[in-house]
């Protein structure tokens, strides 16, 4: 579990709106400070429409999804008042699990304080869908401070009236604390439940074996994941086999620069394997984690920074027979700094989704929390929003593969790929990766749903053009724009092979713009980074603590694609866009492996406009860019 969620669960009944019918703000006038007015007065004002979020209040770590077995309905879990879910027979659409999306709360003896993030078996005990959590006694928990003995333990719930409530077994937690030797544990929670043939073989356990990994650390050694089996049929008893994957406190994945830290402690840790369709049991093994780190000194009960990370490798077994997870690779899952505690899950192709879609395949689907406060450390007026924090747009995730680049310095790094296969005659290297990509009925529903569709013709920028000068920024309006926020956009930018040497060049696109606010979302090769300029995004944050502006950035390297003529020409990797805008939440993809998910806070209505952009020496061509209007209505049954 993401921990800062602690710090505003006493204020979540303070967030519960007061609706009315009518929209009281004028979003035409300069805004006012919001964090004066009263509760829920900017309720639709920055609303999503087509996420996962509550009818009100507080939303946490997306945990707990599964597939009901029987209904084959996907459901998808995340923290609110305890634990709370929904249902989806297309992932586009959701039902809150009853009137109340509750399913399970902290009142029980194993968890008096708290019940923080799990994973759900579909067939446990007596075949019903059955979830470990963590169950919590006592706070604070922070990797910062001395652990406290028993604050956090395993335990577990089985479903019952499809899927609306979780009982607790009347009985004391399965995993009851730290297991022995490793006492001095910086946390020992978010159990993640999964099965792979190959820890089967490699560990000596049972084909079909259930294993657990739960994610922490140790003080003074740095974070891990610890491994328990499944050691009877009902999951009640669970074999700890030890130190799944351990890195050194504060160390990095290479230089840091493709993966970040791994810090001190693991949070919301996944395990499991992937092919180039999706979830397969004998892939290769991946795992997404949240890593928490700060900065030197280290202030207690704080924890600066934090990073949502994946990383693949192999597992690998030791003279004394324990197995261990070895990366080969590792990269930000999002680059967004509010973008954490991922959750994922197998959906099978039998689920509801799969069978209606006509995907024939198992899939592994993922989301986030986009906090809307900066894991509760900014002023955000959450108050007079009534709402706080999203779950990202479901994602798919893949085993990616880069066919045809051209073997020089640029693949050869410590970095958030691997080289897969070299073909030494053509002077190319096949690359892998991970693919995270839009689920692909939530794409197919924002095309085929659009209430408006258009097309704005390419064109090449050059700082020779008439009327622009040799490195002054040039926005050209396109001939139409949104007349709403909430849209997805594609789009294509090609760069000259003289730009991978460019000081200056950026190129890309102004969206939610206006006279008074406008977005900048661009890639530059300085640094090899897709930055989104949010200096002028939001007018209200100028009357308003809590809305910071600074900008947002993640690395991608386009490499060298080779020709295929014969003269060896190649060219640069086209940036290829897709940009989901629904209303404030803003999620950048690009080429099938980078994302970023961010808030754009605009305030006046007019700020809808979109332009191509382009600052520096170099020519750029942008392609076509069609942007699919209207999104859809993820909560159909709901009053607002």
């Amino acid at each position: 579990m993401a921990q800062s969620t602690l710090a505003i669960l006493g204020a979540i009944a303070a967030l519960t709106p007061s609706i009315t019918a009518a929209k009281i703000i004028d979003n035409n006038a300069s805004p006012p400070n919001i964090s004066t007015l009263f509760n829920g007065s900017i309720f639709y004002t920055w609303r999503p429409r087509s996420h996962i979020l509550p009818p009100s209040g507080q939303i946490g770590d997306p945990c707990m999804h599964y597939t009901d077995p029987v209904t084959g309905l996907f459901h998808v879990g995340y923290l609110h008042q305890g634990a709370a879910g929904a249902t989806t027979d297309d992932l586009v659409t959701f039902k809150d699990v009853g009137k109340d999306p509750t399913f399970i709360r902290a009142e029980g003896i194993n968890d008096p304080i708290a019940v923080f993030d799990g994973s759900v078996i579909p067939y446990g005990i007596n075949g019903t869908p059955t979830l470990l959590y963590t169950s919590v006694s006592f706070l604070p928990i922070q990797w910062t401070i001395p652990y406290i003995k028993g604050s956090e333990t395993q335990s577990l719930a089985v479903a019952h009236d499809g899927g609306a409530n979780f009982t607790k077994l009347k009985e004391g937690p399965v995993i009851p604390g730290p297991p022995f030797p490793v006492t001095n544990v910086t946390g020992l929670r978010d159990p993640y439940v999964f099965q792979n043939p190959t820890l089967d073989a490699a560990a000596n356990s049972t084909n079909g074996t259930w294993y657990a990994a739960i994610s922490g650390g140790i003080h003074g050694e740095g974070p891990s994941q610890f491994l328990f089996r499944q050691y009877d049929a009902d999951f009640r008893d669970w074999e700890y086999l030890g130190q799944w994957w351990h890195e050194q406190a504060n160390s990095s994945w290479g230089d840091g620069s493709w993966a970040g830290r791994w810090g001190f402690n693991f949070e919301v840790g996944n395990v499991f394997a992937l092919n180039t369709e999706g979830y397969s049991a004998e892939g290769e093994i991946f795992t997404t984690l949240g890593a928490e780190w700060s900065e030197v000194p280290i202030i207690p009960q704080v924890s600066q920074f934090r990073e949502m990370l994946w990383s693949a490798g192999n597992i690998t077994t030791s003279s004394n027979g324990s197995v261990h997870f070895v990366p080969s690779m590792a990269g930000k899952l999002d680059w967004g700094q509010w973008a954490y505690a991922a959750a994922g899950k197998l959906l099978p192709a039998n689920s509801s989704a799969s069978k209606a879609s006509g995907v024939d395949h198992d899939r592994f689907i993922s989301y986030l929390w986009l906090t809307n406060d900066n894991f509760g450390t900014d002023a955000f007026p959450v108050v007079a929003q009534g709402w706080n924090s999203v779950l990202t747009t479901t994602r798919e995730l893949a085993q990616g593969i880069i066919s045809d680049v051209v073997d020089n310095d640029l693949v050869n790094e410590t970095a958030s790929w691997r080289v897969g296969s070299r073909n030494s005659a053509a002077g190319t290297v096949e690359l892998v990766t991970l693919k995270q990509t839009i689920g692909q009925e939530v794409r197919a529903a924002f095309i085929s749903n659009a209430t408006r569709t258009f097309t704005q013709s390419g064109r090449n920028i050059s700082t020779t053009a008439p009327g622009y000068g040799n490195t002054s920024a040039t926005a050209l309006d396109f001939q139409q724009s949104p007349m709403s926020r909430f849209f997805l956009m594609t789009a294509s930018i090609s760069f000259p092979p003289s730009a991978r040497n460019s000081s200056d060049l950026k190129a890309g696109f102004q969206i939610l713009s206006s006279e008074y606010e406008s977005t900048t979302v661009y890639y530059q090769f300085a640094n090899e980074s897709l930055i989104v300029d949010r200096s002028n995004s939001s007018a209200a944050a100028t009357t308003t603590p809590g809305l910071p502006s600074n900008n947002e950035g993640g690395r991608l390297r386009l490499f060298d694609i080779a020709g295929s003529d014969s003269g060896n020409s190649s060219a640069i990797e086209t940036l290829n866009l897709t940009i989901v805008v629904d209303n404030s939440v803003v999620e950048i993809f690009a080429n099938d492996r980078f994302v970023l998910s961010t808030w754009i806070w605009s305030w006046y209505d007019q700020s809808t406009e979109i332009s191509f952009y382009h600052e520096g020496s170099q020519a750029v061509a942008f392609g076509n860019v069609t942007v699919y209007e209207g999104l859809v209505d993820a909560w159909p049954e709901r009053m607002y």
